[in-house]
Order: C-alpha cells, then sequence, then structure tokens
C-alpha cells in the first residue's frame, strides 16, 4: 500500500520500471482513449476524472497511465495492489479518505483479484463520491467485478502495443542515459527492433526486460541474442508475420484431415508461442460450421463452449481446454456441404441482385398492402402438416438447389 506516487530513479529497478513516462505527452499507445482532444485526457488535464477501469493486456499502459494521473492530480492519490490487500487494508485507506480536505482517487491494481465481498466494501465509497476508483484488471470487467460497481464507472479499453509504439519505447531505452540504457552506447539495427517488437506480443515491459536481459551480456543487439533473451528460441511465433498463418493453417488442415496428433502439436505452437486464445477459439467456431457442418451438429455447441470458456479463465488453465475442443473437431465426422451450399446462394445474389420477394411471402402490415395482394395465396405450413407445396424462391431462381436431397 502506498500513498502518493514519487519518481524517485533507482537503478536497482528494472528498465520498464525507470522508463515510465512521466507525462501524457510521452505516453505512447492507446491513442482512441488518451489521444489530442479525447475526453479521458481532457478530464485528465482538468482533474476532473470520473471513476474507471482500466481492461487490457499486461504492458500496455494501465498502471503508467494511473500514476501519470497521480502526478497532475490535487487529489489525496492513494494506491494498492487487489493480490496483496484485503478489507483490513481498504478500511485503512477510507479513513485516510475521509481525514483528507481533498478527494480521494485509489488506484486499485489488478482489481479482478478481490471478491465479491471485498468489492461491496469498496462500493458505498465509490457512490458517495469519498472515492473515485481507477481499477486496472487484464480480465473481462462484466465477468471480474461487481456489475453495481461497474455501473459507476467507466471502461477504458487498452489495447496491445502496435510495432510503431514498441519500436519507440525501445528506442528511448536506448537513447536515454539518464533512466535507460543511453550511457551504454547499445548498437541495434531497425530489424532486430522490428524482432524484438514481434516476440513481444504488444506488452512494452516485455520488450524492455528482453532489451535490459540481452544488454547485459552484449551491446551489439542482434537477432539471435534477443532470442536467447526471451528464453523461447524453439517456439519464437510473430503474430502479425507469415508463420502465424502457417501456422493457423496447419491447424485448420489437420483437423479437416481428421489427424488429432497434428492438430494437437499444431495447437501447442499457437499456445506456447503467446496466441490470443480466443484467437484460437474463433477459428474453432468457424471450422465447427465450415468442416464439419451438418455431419455433426454438436460441434457448433462444442466450438462455442470452448471460446465462453476461455474468456472465464484465459492461460495458462484454458490449453487443455482448446486440447479438448481441437481433438473433439479432428474427431469429429466431416461435411462441408454447408459451406459449398452457402457459396452457391451467395453467387446466385451477386449475379441477380435484388429479385423482388415473391407476393405471398411478403409481410402484411397494411390494408394497402393487403388489397395490392401482399401475403396472397401463403400456406401456412401448420396447417398443412408442412407438406403444402409453394414456391419460396424468386420466380428468377424457381427450384433452385443449394443442399443435398
Amino acid at each position: 500500500m502506498e500513498k502518493r506516487f514519487m519518481s524517485t530513479l533507482n537503478f536497482n529497478n528494472p528498465l520498464a520500471d525507470r522508463m515510465r513516462p512521466d507525462n501524457l505527452d510521452d505516453f505512447l499507445g492507446q491513442e482512441e482513449i488518451i489521444g489530442e482532444k479525447k475526453l479521458l485526457r481532457e478530464a485528465i488535464n482538468n482533474d476532473s476524472i470520473p471513476s474507471m477501469i482500466f481492461w487490457g493486456p499486461p504492458g500496455t499502459g494501465k498502471t503508467t497511465l494511473a500514476l501519470i494521473i497521480a502526478k497532475k492530480t490535487k487529489s489525496n492519490f492513494l494506491r494498492i495492489s487487489a493480490v496483496s490487500s484485503g478489507l483490513k487494508d481498504l478500511r485503512i485507506l477510507i479513513e485516510d479518505a475521509k481525514k483528507s480536505k481533498n478527494r480521494t482517487v485509489l488506484f486499485i491494481d489488478e482489481i479482478h483479484r478481490w471478491n465479491k465481498t471485498q468489492q461491496d466494501a469498496l462500493l458505498q465509497h465509490v457512490e458517495n463520491g469519498l472515492i473515485t476508483l481507477i481499477g486496472a484488471t487484464t480480465e473481462n470487467p462484466s465477468f471480474e467485478i461487481r456489475g453495481a460497481l461497474l455501473s459507476r464507472s467507466r471502461v477504458f479499453i487498452f489495447k496491445e502495443l502496435n510495432k510503431e509504439s514498441l519500436s519507440l519505447i525501445i528506442k528511448r531505452a536506448l537513447n536515454d542515459k539518464k533512466k535507460g540504457l543511453g550511457e551504454l552506447k547499445i548498437k541495434m539495427d531497425k530489424k532486430t527492433i522490428d524482432f524484438l517488437c514481434s516476440i513481444s506480443n504488444g506488452d512494452a515491459r516485455v520488450s524492455l526486460n528482453i532489451l535490459e536481459y540481452a544488454s547485459s551480456v552484449s551491446k551489439n543487439m542482434t537477432i539471435e541474442l534477443i532470442k536467447e533473451a526471451a528464453q523461447k528460441t524453439s517456439i519464437i511465433y510473430d503474430k502479425d508475420g507469415e508463420e502465424h498463418y502457417n501456422i493457423i493453417s496447419a491447424l485448420h488442415k489437420s483437423m479437416r484431415g481428421s489427424e488429432a496428433n497434428a492438430s494437437l502439436y499444431w495447437l501447442s505452437r499457437l499456445i506456447e508461442g503467446g496466441e490470443d486464445p480466443l484467437f484460437i477459439a474463433r477459428r474453432l467456431v468457424r471450422f465447427a460450421s465450415e468442416d464439419i457442418g451438418l455431419a455433426n451438429s454438436r460441434a457448433l455447441e462444442q466450438a462455442v463452449s470452448t471460446y465462453s470458456a476461455c474468456h472465464f479463465i484465459g492461460y495458462p488453465e484454458c490449453n487443455v481446454i482448446l486440447a479438448q475442443a481441437v481433438t473433439y473437431m479432428a474427431k469429429c465426422k466431416k461435411s462441408n456441404e454447408l459451406y459449398v451450399a452457402y457459396e452457391k446462394a451467395a453467387d446466385d445474389v451477386k449475379k441477380t441482385g435484388n429479385l423482388p420477394v415473391p407476393l405471398h411471402l411478403r409481410n402484411v402490415t397494411s390494408k394497402l398492402m393487403k388489397e395490392i395482394g401482399y401475403g396472397k395465396g401463403y400456406k401456412y405450413s401448420p396447417d398443412h402438416e408442412y407438406k403444402e407445396k409453394q414456391d419460396y424462391f424468386p420466380e428468377k431462381l424457381k427450384n433452385r438447389k443449394y443442399l443435398k436431397d
């Protein structure tokens, strides 16, 4: 538990900690929420922030932005971690807030770690305005944060940092002589910087940790050295590069070929390389209809359940869930009839355009529509025991067949 953040440079601190920006102008990434003239930026500059939840992957700037707010606000700024703090610590902070002449801004890192009782204890003080909350979480707030607390907070979604932002962060660390590695005069070309960005999964902390470790070994940064420092030499996986698509393709084709063992191998390449589990799960949902379809309608249920489970618990626990789904898909009987049928229907739409809906199929919502024939002659299927004969296609496509009988 700590009070207002103080910027005291300590070279025993990790490089990632030392290189945190001190102001909004130096903050990189998250332009959608903190860029020029954005509401959050204006609120910070005006010292009028609402209660907020910062949600996003690690290393994307959630804590850094909270500490920038700490420097700018005239409020009583308090900071705790939900991992190591509980109700006793919260009560102490509340008493501190009651004694303060200024409003209190409370930053709770990893707020999703607090249980229902702890969150409820905080809620009343957010409701009555004693506390302005800033909560940081890597988990979906809809599942991990109490609805009442969430409804009183603005949720800001932090995205993985792009290569441009990561590259600038790395270059700052290389050139900064006061807080970074500038005095070491490290050599690092653009290709090596790009490679470091590509294996960092949008996480600035990962980039700087790898760079710091590598710089303790050599002043000449190479791709091989970065690989070794990352301790992932055998499983380097560039999520934006060709290998990303190659491995996804290999997984899809292995499942399509009913080769469960190969499917598990390619899945593990994705997981161990740091691929987003929800990306993998989305591919399984598509596969369930594209490659299995009518051969086993339960496959789609399995895939959707897998996505939901991965959404709930994330890594590392969801790896076995993905493995179960991939194995199930690989072993299922396959049919691409739906995929082919839809493509045929879509092709007809592109070729024939907006063909008119037959009058007997049109919706009747007014007397005029009825008078001009809307709905006339329509046979209500239940009245005919679902054996009625009537046309359902536009005249130009009459008796068209997309599916096998």
